[in-house]
Parts: structure tokens; C-alpha cells; sequence
């Protein structure tokens, strides 16, 4: 399955890590149940850390470990299930989560920019041809009304910042 990272196709280096398996060295992925059954030991180990965890269960959960994990996986289970948007806009701006994010399941070539809005910085995606789409779609859109997980700064944001030393903006701020 394909991985795309800032627009790139790359490798992924992270092993995923069924339940019943011994956890190798370097860069794992697990399941929710299993991190949460033995978050102490995965949090202790010294290669880096991650979780798939689904939408159907709360994220405030993960709060706790967020300062040990290098990747957050959320599930969309169908393309018209959309809670892990939510999730992935909680993780980014009420819990300041700075790791990895990664889209994975139904993720399709027209929820890209939606998901990356939301905070998404990697994406799993079914087949190759989305995944060479990819970098055409986050370069479709510079300017955005709404703001998002993912740090850019908004239409309305900009106009008040191109518009900062004007003496009309100056006098507003002074009479209230």
C-alpha cells in the first residue's frame, strides 16, 4: 500500500506489529488494544512508537501517551465515515500532538485536501494512481476561510495582517 508524505511517495519504515507478536526493534505500529494493555513497556522501549487507533473509540484516551508516540494511525473504516477528522482535529489543536499523523482505510484522492486540512501529514492509499494525484491536490489550493488542524494561516488572518499598519484598522482598535 502506498505511502505519501508531504506530497511524496515514500517508504514506510514503521513495522506493523500483530497482537500476538513479539515487538522488534525500530519504528512499530500497533493496535489501540495493544498499546493500551502495555503502554508502559511500549512507551519505555527505544525505537519509536505508534498506534492504529480506530474511530469508534475516544481519543482522550491516547492523551496520557502522547508525549512517547511518533505516530497516531486513524482508521476511516468507509469513506463516509468521517470521525476521524474529528479525532485528527482534537489530536492537533486541544492536545498540541506534534507526531506523525496518518491517515489509513478508506482514505480516497478527493477527501486528500480535507484530510490534510484536518491535521493529516501522511496518508495509506489503496492505489498507486491516487497516491501520484496526491501531489497535484495540496498544491490546488494556497487560500482557505476556514480554520484547520493543519497550521495554515486563513483568508480573514491574512487580510488583517496585510492590512496591520493601516491607520483605519489603528483607529478601530482605539475606539472599540
Amino acid at each position: 500500500m502506498p505511502l505519501v508524505r508531504n506530497g511524496r511517495i515514500v517508504e514506510d519504515r514503521i513495522v506493523r506489529v500483530p497482537d500476538d507478536a513479539p515487538v522488534p526493534e525500530g519504528p512499530v505500529l500497533v493496535t489501540a488494544a495493544r498499546f493500551l494493555a502495555g503502554a508502559a513497556e511500549l512507551k519505555a522501549r527505544a525505537g519509536e512508537t505508534g498506534v492504529i487507533w480506530p474511530n469508534n473509540r475516544d481519543i482522550d484516551e491516547l492523551a496520557p501517551h502522547l508525549d512517547r508516540l511518533a505516530l497516531v494511525a486513524l482508521v476511516f473504516p468507509a469513506f463516509k465515515d468521517g470521525r476521524a477528522y474529528t479525532q485528527a482535529r482534537i489530536l492537533r489543536e486541544r492536545l498540541a500532538f506534534h507526531g506523525e499523523l496518518r491517515a489509513t482505510g478508506q482514505v480516497l484522492r478527493d477527501q486528500f485536501l480535507f484530510m490534510q486540512r484536518a491535521g493529516f501529514d501522511s496518508f495509506e492509499v489503496q492505489k498507486e494512481a491516487d497516491a501520484k494525484v496526491f501531489a497535484d491536490v495540496i498544491k490546488r489550493y494556497s487560500v482557505f476561510y476556514q480554520p484547520t488542524g493543519d497550521g495554515r494561516v486563513t483568508a480573514f488572518h491574512r487580510r488583517l495582517m496585510q492590512t496591520a499598519g493601516s491607520p483605519a484598522l489603528e483607529l478601530r482598535g482605539a475606539t472599540g
